[in-house]
């Protein structure tokens, strides 16, 4: 039969590396993967506490005679890594638990240094979570002074350190915050241990549950004056170069979704692993579309942490950590 060459039309054709699911996995572009999260955890004081934070389904506070149980599970899933975050019995001006040798993280992180040392533990440093007015640094005049803040973030860090972290996070937004804590880590002989920043991070609304499940509301204004304006992009990479240059090993952007054209910005113009945080108001949108039955709350779980991955993103720190593992390798 002739082939009518001069008439014959070529049509692209796509679909042929759609057409099931096995030559769409050998195409596959973007993976998330177990290596890729970060488990948040919140750590209370007293004993046999399980309480779960009622806008996060599924997330709780831990006390430390409960919290094994938890980091068993995460474990047997293949979730090897947790940052944690604290709840004390009491707090005052200064966030004196923050870096007392006997707070409730320094506590946890002996807890579970000596009882699960296969973790990897990193933790949150910030004032927040332990001040009585719920700001993430000392207040003079009705503002948080950023000077005087940096020596608590220097004592908290090395307080961590001296309890056996393997990571800090910063995550204040105080200015000169990275280079404080390296040098002081450095000059205490716990060079070895990386810095984390929360780099990029914006005064977002997406914050609301977890300031219920750390009880770190502010009692007074808000944090606009020291986290970054949502609009701005240019200003998140000048923070992101500063704190490159102050000594951080990690930049992270946060929050996530609503900023994954940040998240692409910044991995553009830098070679240092880039993290993202998966907020808790970002979690708690899933959860309760996917309570009502308006999404399929698993298949948007992972969708999300793609897209994250997908914008730049090497480090994912989400709560959906253990519930992603089991359809992750």
């Amino acid at each position: 039969m002739a082939i009518d060459l001069e008439h014959r039309q070529l049509i692209v054709r796509p679909r042929r590396l759609r057409r099931n699911a096995n030559i769409r996995g050998l195409v596959r572009e973007t993976r998330v993967t177990l290596d890729d999260l970060i488990m948040p955890v919140f750590i209370t004081v007293g004993k046999n506490k399980k309480h779960e934070i009622s806008s996060m389904p599924g997330i709780y506070q831990w006390s430390l005679d409960k919290v094994g149980h938890h980091i068993a599970d995460l474990m047997n899933a293949g979730i090897t890594r947790v940052i944690l975050f604290g709840i004390p019995g009491e707090k005052d001006a200064t966030g004196s638990d923050s870096y007392n040798e006997n707070g409730i993280i320094q506590q946890a992180i002996r807890f579970l240094r000596k009882n699960f040392p296969d973790l990897y533990i990193i933790t949150d440093v910030c004032m927040c979570e332990y001040t009585d007015h719920g700001h993430c640094g000392i207040i003079h005049e009705n503002d948080v002074h950023n000077d005087t803040t940096l020596g608590y973030l220097e004592k908290q860090a090395l307080s961590h350190a001296a309890a056996g972290v393997d990571m800090v996070a910063p995550s204040g937004m105080m200015d000169g915050a990275i280079e404080t804590i390296r040098l002081a880590l450095d000059e205490y002989d716990f060079e070895n241990i990386p810095i984390m920043s929360y780099a990029v991070k914006y005064a977002s609304s997406y914050y609301g549950p977890f300031r219920e499940a750390a009880e770190s509301a502010p009692q007074f204004g808000d944090r606009q004056a020291y986290q970054m304006d949502p609009a701005n992009v240019r200003e998140g990479l000048k923070e992101a170069e500063l704190d490159i240059a102050e000594g951080a090993d990690i930049i992270m952007v946060k929050p996530a979704l609503a900023y994954l054209d940040v998240i692409a910005r910044v991995k553009e113009m830098t070679s240092l692993p880039v993290a993202c945080y998966n907020v808790s108001g970002e979690y708690s949108m899933i959860k309760a579309a996917a309570a009502k039955g308006w999404i399929d709350g698993t298949k948007v779980m992972l969708e999300t942490l793609t897209s994250m991955k997908r914008a730049g993103a090497d480090i994912i720190l989400t709560y959906f950590a253990l519930e992603a593992a089991k359809f992750l390798k």
